[in-house]
C-alpha cells in the first residue's frame, strides 16, 4: 500500500511504525475470508483491508475520529485472525490499537458510550471493585436481566453464583512438591481471580506437581489488556511498567526462567511489553526481558513434560481454541495434545478459526453482535457432542457459559484433574 506521510510526520516513531505496517499490506483480501464480523455483516468497512483504509486516511491526513470511521474500528474485536491470515506479514494488532489511541484522543463519543467504557476501565482491572460490582449484580439479575441494550447484556453476563475470593489469592511463594526444575511466576491477574479463582489454584497445584516453585509477585497485577484496547495508553503503560517491575525484582533477586500466563487475552498483552515499553529509555530493556520469559501456561507444561496421570472415566472434550492463543500468540497444538496425552477424547469444532465474541469487553460494549458470534460458535461446539468444553481464556469461559448448559473449564483444570488434582466443580457429577 503506498503512503505519504510527510517526513515531520515520519520522525514521530509510532507513525513511522504504522508506514511500515500500511506498506506491508497488499489488499489482497484474503483477511476478509476470516474475518469474523465481516463474515457477519458483509461490509468491507468491518473487514481488515477495510479498516486499514480507514486508519490511513485518518492518520494520514492527521483527522480526528469521525462518526464515519469509529463504528468500524470500534466492531473490531482484535481477534487477530487476519494475522494468521496474511501471506504479507501485516502486523494488524500494533494497527488497530495505535487507531483506538487515536479516537480516544481525537474523538469525542457519546456521553453514554463514555461513561459505560470509563466504569469498565474502572471496576474490572481492580478486584475489590469487581467483586462488590458483581454482588450488587447479582442481586438485581432477574430484573437487570430482562433490560435492553447494553445494560442487559452486562447483568447478563454475571455468573448466577459468584465465588469469592481464593485462601491461596496474594504474593507469596509455592514450593515444589517435585524435585525442583523450574522457577516460575505466576500472573496472578484481575478479572479471572474474580470470576473464577479455581483456574489460579489449579495452575499453583499441576506447576508445582512437575517440579516448578511458583511466585505470585507483590506488585504485579492487571495485564493492561482491557484499557489497552480501549485506546487508554497510559493506564495501560502504568499497569505494564508496574508488572514489569515486580517481575524484574524477581528476575534480579531468586531468578526467573518463566513468567506464566493462564488467561491467554493477557498473555498476548504480556507478550507485546516490550513493543508497548519500546519508546521509554528506563523501561524498554526490562519489558523485552519480561516479555521474552511470558509463556502460556500450556507452553510451560508442554516443555515439563505432564508426567504421570491417574485413571480417569472416559470423558469427551471439545477443545476451543481462544482467539488470543491461537492467532495473538501462535499456541496452537501444544493444549490439544496435552489434554490427548493427559486421557481425554478431544475434539475441535468447525469454524475453528472465528471469534467467540468475548474480545475483552467486547461482549459488553457490542452485546448484538458478540451474541451472534457467541450462537455459532456454540452451534459448531455441539455438533461435537462434547461432555465438556475447554479453553484457555476466561473471556472465552465466561461467553460461552452464558449461552450453554455444557460445563465449560479452564484446560489447566482437566491437566491438573488428570494428574491427581480434585475433579473441576464445574463438572459436577459428570465422570463422578
Amino acid at each position: 500500500m503506498q503512503t505519504n506521510f510527510s517526513l515531520a510526520r515520519l520522525a514521530d516513531p509510532d507513525i513511522a511504525e504504522a508506514d511500515k505496517i500500511l506498506r506491508a499490506c497488499v489488499h489482497c483480501g484474503f483477511c476478509t475470508a476470516t474475518c469474523p464480523t465481516y463474515v457477519l455483516l458483509g461490509d468491507e468497512r468491518d473487514s481488515p483491508r477495510g479498516r486499514i483504509y480507514l486508519i490511513k486516511e485518518m492518520l494520514e491526513n492527521e483527522r480526528p475520529a469521525t462518526e464515519d470511521v469509529v463504528p468500524h474500528i470500534d466492531r473490531c474485536l482484535s481477534c487477530l485472525s487476519c494475522m494468521t491470515t496474511c501471506p504479507s506479514g501485516v502486523h494488524y494488532m500494533h494497527l488497530v490499537d495505535h487507531a483506538r489511541r487515536h479516537i480516544e484522543e481525537t474523538g469525542r463519543r457519546p456521553w453514554p458510550d463514555r461513561v459505560l467504557r470509563g466504569l469498565l476501565a474502572f471496576v474490572l482491572p481492580r478486584p475489590l471493585a469487581f467483586r462488590l460490582a458483581l454482588a450488587g449484580a447479582a442481586l438485581a439479575g432477574p430484573v437487570g436481566r430482562r433490560l435492553p441494550g447494553r445494560i442487559g447484556a452486562m447483568f447478563r453476563m454475571v455468573p448466577r453464583n459468584v465465588p469469592g475470593p481464593s485462601a491461596q489469592e496474594g504474593p507469596r511463594t509455592f514450593p515444589a512438591t517435585a524435585p525442583r526444575i523450574k522457577r516460575v511466576a505466576l500472573l496472578e491477574g484481575c478479572a479471572q481471580k474474580v470470576l473464577d479463582p479455581a483456574i489460579n489454584e489449579a495452575t499453583v497445584r499441576l506447576l508445582t506437581r512437575l517440579g516448578c516453585e511458583v511466585v505470585v509477585a507483590r506488585g504485579a497485577g492487571c495485564c493492561g489488556a482491557l484499557v489497552h484496547h480501549m485506546g487508554r495508553e497510559h493506564p495501560a503503560l502504568d499497569q505494564a511498567r508496574a508488572n514489569v517491575d515486580a517481575w524484574t525484582r524477581e528476575i534480579e533477586g531468586q531468578g526467573l526462567d518463566a513468567i506464566v500466563v493462564n488467561a491467554s487475552g493477557c498473555g498476548t498483552t504480556v507478550k507485546d511489553y516490550g513493543f508497548m515499553l519500546r519508546g521509554d529509555p528506563a523501561w524498554a530493556d526490562k519489558a523485552a526481558r519480561v516479555s521474552a520469559l511470558a509463556k502460556d501456561v500450556s507452553e510451560v507444561v508442554e516443555g515439563l513434560g505432564l508426567g504421570p496421570r491417574v485413571e480417569l472415566p472416559p470423558v469427551r472434550v471439545t477443545y476451543h481454541a481462544a482467539c488470543s492463543l491461537q492467532h495473538g500468540q501462535r499456541v496452537r497444538e501444544a493444549p490439544k495434545a496435552l489434554l490427548a496425552a493427559a486421557g481425554f477424547t478431544v475434539s475441535e469444532p468447525a469454524e475453528g478459526h472465528l471469534c467467540c465474541g468475548s474480545a475483552g469487553t467486547y461482549n459488553l460494549l457490542q452485546p448484538e453482535l458478540a451474541t451472534r458470534l457467541r450462537d455459532r460458535k456454540l452451534a459448531n461446539l455441539a455438533a461435537t457432542v462434547p461432555a465438556v468444553i475447554a479453553t484457555g481464556n476466561i473471556g472465552c469461559m465466561t461467553q460461552l457459559a452464558s449461552g450453554t448448559g455444557t460445563p465449560v473449564v479452564h484446560t489447566v483444570e482437566l491437566l491438573d484433574w488428570a494428574t491427581g488434582g480434585p475433579r473441576p466443580e464445574k463438572l459436577g457429577s459428570l465422570a463422578a
